[in-house]
């Protein structure tokens, strides 16, 4: 006889899911205390064993729920982290959040936002399950430190704001953000109009051959999906070395059938301390990374100064790609000037001409009103014999008009290729290695202007 039937013939006892919950902690914690650790991930079928046992004992029954079900939703309240267990390792959820404990809205990969159909039992459960949460990360919510940022896993960042900042019968504030939860490739982007096949292999390829590149635009515009790809286009034999804020989002080792490794990756996350003399930042990690003989160094995100040791590596022959925000590609090289000037008292001028010569493409980025992400422009900036610089539109997203759809919009335009690159860059290009009929690729077709 299996569990489920023995659960609806014993004499039921029907009861809400938290006095349910509440009895199962109880018998769990008094009897089996030990299972409920950090190391819980390996207990999981004995806890679940014995929460079922536990049900059928008692004939514990909820309404909505079969007995699979309750079993599940106890162990994820028990160990994991309540209902948001499965979105935050869904794979097509970006982001999870959190106005209150009772309004919970899903951001998903297609754009869509939609309100989850389960909510906390209370401010107090949305508390203790975002604690558990934090404390992934050694991270703790309190009176005193109300708002807190933390991670889960690799690629999953989180925002807390608790009281005070928040009101007490709110329960808690928060945003889940999971980056990159599907490695989308080079057709995934053309399919989903994000650009054309020509802009894409345009951008591998200048980073391939040692041209430094930044990727712009607002928060969730897509500007770290779109870096992954490209550093997962440079060949095995080239040396990355990446570098990331508190959490690893990127995984670019590559392995054959038999396990090995066919790359050549190194990944680094930044590590803070109360003590500042056992801080590792961005800056530092830099540092040690231009004695590390990399080809490619990547700055998951310039946004402090960091921004002063990036330029640098990028101006003294390294290929770098980072991120930054910004509104345009124009925008962004005031943007690391502000960045760079929180290291050293610059003048604006000089640092301007050390970013844009750091730095000769940028990629903006957009998530539209219709929810499609497209790169908006790809800029050049020329530096001309005079020292002054120009910035060349190479590729833009020409918006022509939007078409009502119900409550949405659709958003309509067309890719256009408008300028070719400089003699000045298809130098360079061709002084790292591309070969000229490569090279013939992106100076045909578009006018030069």
């Amino acid at each position: 006889m299996n569990n489920a039937k023995l659960f609806f013939e014993t004499g039921s006892v029907k009861k809400e899911f938290p006095e349910v919950l509440k009895e199962v902690q109880e018998y769990i914690s008094s009897k089996y205390s030990s299972l409920i650790s950090d190391k819980a991930d390996e207990q999981k079928e004995q806890i679940r064993s014995y929460i079922s046992k536990y049900l059928i004992d008692y004939g514990l029954v909820v309404d909505g729920y079969t007995f699979d079900e309750l079993v599940d939703r106890l162990y994820s309240e028990m160990v994991e982290f309540s209902f948001l267990t499965k979105y935050l390792f869904a794979k097509d959820v970006e982001e999870i959040n959190i106005n209150s404990w009772k309004d919970i809205k899903i951001t998903y990969a297609n754009g869509d936002i939609i309100a989850s159909d389960e909510r906390f039992n209370s401010p107090g459960h949305a508390v203790d399950v975002i604690r558990r949460l934090l404390h992934k990360s050694g991270m703790i919510l309190d009176y005193s430190q109300p708002m807190v940022r933390g991670h889960l896993a690799n690629n999953i960042r989180i925002t807390v704001f608790g009281y005070p900042v928040t009101d007490r019968d709110k329960g808690i504030a928060a945003s889940i953000r999971i980056v990159n939860p599907q490695k989308l490739e080079r057709a995934d982007f053309i399919g989903n109009g994000t650009a054309t096949a020509e802009m894409l292999d345009f951008l591998a390829l200048i980073l391939r051959y040692g041209v430094s590149v930044c990727v712009t635009g607002a928060t969730s515009s897509g500007k770290t999906t779109l870096m992954s790809w490209l550093l997962s286009t440079i060949p095995d034999e080239k040396r990355i070395f990446t570098i990331e804020n508190g959490c690893r989002e990127f995984d670019l080792v590559k392995e054959d059938g038999n396990g090995n490794i066919v790359n050549n990756v190194i990944h680094t996350v930044t590590r803070y301390s109360d003590d500042e003399k056992q801080n590792i930042d961005q800056e530092k990690l830099l540092e040690y990374a231009l004695t590390s003989n990399p080809d490619i160094i990547c700055v998951g995100e310039m946004k402090s100064a960091e921004a002063f040791a990036a330029q640098e590596a990028a101006r003294t022959g390294h290929a770098v790609i980072t991120t930054t925000h910004a509104n345009s590609c124009e925008a962004t090289y005031y943007r690391m000037v502000t960045l760079c000037k929180q290291k050293y008292d610059i003048n604006d001028r000089t640092l301007y001409n050390l970013v844009t010569e750091a730095f000769p493409i940028v990629m903006f980025v957009k998530k539209l009103e219709d929810k499609t992400r497209k790169i908006m422009e790809i800029t050049e900036c020329e530096i001309l014999p005079d020292g002054s610089r120009k910035i060349r539109t190479l590729f833009r997203f020409n918006v022509s008009g939007n078409q009502a759809l119900g409550d949405g919009v659709r958003v309509i335009g067309e890719f256009e290729k408008v300028c070719d690159i400089s003699e000045n860059l298809q130098k360079r290009l061709l002084e790292n290695g591309m070969p000229g009929k490569t090279l013939a690729q992106f100076i045909t077709g578009g006018g030069s202007r």
